[in-house]
């Protein structure tokens, strides 16, 4: 299970605005998706660890969190994003 971050396409900002936003102050916290979700940061900077590793991201990233992934955000700049579930 692996977290995907990468550029959103140029469609993809527009779509992503129709979602809801979820933000989030500095802090750490243990997390498991039940759904895949993805979302497009629209500020702020986190580290995600996992039992396999870590992966940071911040600011324009589009980031994809497989259903059943267990982890802990650890949320070093007060985070903003954008999110959806795929499934």
């Amino acid at each position: 299970m692996e977290i995907s971050v990468r550029e959103p396409t140029d469609a993809e900002p527009e779509t992503f605005e129709t979602y809801p936003i979820w933000s989030c102050e500095k802090s750490k916290f243990p997390w498991t998706y039940s759904s895949t979700e993805q979302c497009l940061i629209i500020e702020g900077e986190v580290t995600v660890k996992t039992g396999t590793g870590e992966v940071s991201f911040g600011s324009g990233d589009l980031v994809t969190f497989p259903a059943g992934l267990s982890c802990t955000w650890i949320i070093s700049r007060a985070v903003k994003k954008y999110y959806t579930f795929l499934d």
